[in-house]
């Protein structure tokens, strides 16, 4: 199991460790228009949709995007930690939704019938897979003839920048989540199983003008947050190099995309966007 499917329940337990990256993306990314509202408007959502959130977190995707999607869906919150799970009904459950539940389930075993939803959703979370495969199946399984899988994950020119700096901590010079869930793994993956698959990047790119963000974010998964302190303090050195070089700011390119597969409907075909 590699470093990035290691430890998810400590590191998923709440959305704390989460919100250090979420942080770094939200108040650093420069787009015309910002990542959640973005996949909103690709999705091919239709009123009174059926929609599982696998992986959902926190569910800040839903509560930054009720404003953009059709009324009257039916929400399945589902996350392999129930912290995450109650957090999101929280959050969600006061949003005019036609129904939110949640459960705890694992994306390689999903406790739902076949021919289930219209939309399943997997946002950045298909790299804490073991088997990303079996959890696309599973997802093909539970989606009704004709329905839609979203898939979002990182391509491995993401964050370059950023990632050359945990080299101190024995880490490779690119994003983990890349490396092992990537763009080429997406659409390999759900072409097989679907036959076919449509990608869209998102157009942005990062301004970071606060190292200590950098810090909080990077030493908030593996092996960051199992560094020494004179690990720590080097990469501490190595961020404060990097911001001098850029005269107190560090540019960063993004390589973030959005993979739709459609499941083929009862004659065979595949429904195109409306």
């Amino acid at each position: 199991m590699s470093s990035i499917t290691s430890g998810n329940a400590v590191q998923y337990a709440d959305s704390r460790k989460l919100a250090a990256r979420g942080r770094l993306n939200r108040e650093y990314t420069i787009a015309e228009t910002g990542w959640f509202p973005w996949v909103a408007r690709q999705l091919p959502l239709r009123r009174g949709d059926r929609v599982l959130d696998i992986g959902c977190g926190p569910a800040w995707f839903w509560a930054s995007v009720i404003g953009e999607i059709p009324e009257n869906l039916d929400l399945t919150l589902a996350d392999q930690s129930t912290g995450m799970v109650e957090e999101a009904l929280a959050r969600c459950t006061p949003l005019p939704f036609g129904s939110v539940t949640g459960r705890q389930a694992e994306a390689a075993a999903l406790p739902f019938e076949d021919d289930s939803f219209d939309i399943v959703m997997a946002m950045h979370m298909l790299y804490h897979v073991a088997d990303p495969a079996a959890g696309i199946a599973e997802m093909f399984r539970v989606l009704k003839p004709g329905g839609s899988l979203a898939v979002t994950t990182n391509g491995a020119g993401n964050m370059l920048g950023i990632y050359q700096l945990t080299t101190v901590f024995g880490s490779e010079p690119f994003d983990p989540s890349a490396a092992a869930f990537g763009y080429d793994k997406a659409e390999q993956l759900m072409r097989a199983r679907f036959g076919n698959v449509a990608f869209l990047q998102h157009p942005a790119s990062m301004r970071i003008t606060e190292p200590e963000d950098v810090f909080l974010a990077l030493t908030s998964y593996p092996p960051g947050d199992g560094a020494s302190e004179v690990q720590l303090d080097a990469f501490r050195t190595a961020i404060a190099a990097a911001f001098e070089r850029g005269h107190g700011v560090l540019e960063v390119e993004k390589e973030t995309g959005l993979f739709i597969s459609r499941k083929p409907d009862a004659a065979g075909l595949v429904p195109q966007p409306a």
